[in-house]
């Protein structure tokens, strides 16, 4: 079990956003859900708080209200391995939502996302540093990160 377990504070759509989360990632899964009963304050049936997991990171969603906001402060940051994985994550996370810059999103929930290629770390790490501000330059210039963009300007 984590230790630090993510909390996101959602005015009346967690049980939805939580459904979209677990929809997207692979080995996903919704744990316990309390919901309210006659005391209230919530409508009853409706979801105070769920647990669920996203490729196996633990998270917990709170339906509290209309007081707090997301803001960019706060990102995940998915780490892909491929173009393909940088595409699915992108395409679904950014439906509904806005496509930022470098490889930022926010969902139609407000939380924003950075879909990052694993390549793009190892190119800018190159000792070379005339080739990883090509890669740089290139990244500032992105929306969603193609890697194939970033290998060519990597090689000038």
């Amino acid at each position: 079990m984590e230790n630090i377990t993510p909390f996101l504070w959602f005015d009346t759509n967690a049980e939805e956003a939580v459904n979209f989360y677990t929809s997207i990632f692979k080995n996903s899964k919704i744990g316990n859900v309390s919901r309210y009963g006659d005391a209230g304050p919530g409508p009853k049936g409706s979801v105070i708080v769920m647990n669920f997991s996203l490729n196996g990171q633990e998270f917990m969603a709170l339906n509290g209200g209309p007081v707090y906001k997301f803001t960019e402060a706060i990102s995940f940051v998915v780490n892909c391995e491929n173009q393909e994985e940088v595409d699915h994550y992108w395409d679904k996370l950014s439906k509904g939502g806005k496509e930022i810059q470098c490889g930022w999103l926010k969902d139609k929930f407000g939380l924003s996302w950075q879909i990052v290629p694993t390549a793009l770390g190892k190119l800018m790490a190159d000792k070379d540093q005339q080739k990883a501000n090509k890669v740089m330059m290139a990244m500032l210039k992105m929306t969603k990160i193609i890697i194939k963009d970033l290998e060519e300007a990597y090689k000038g």
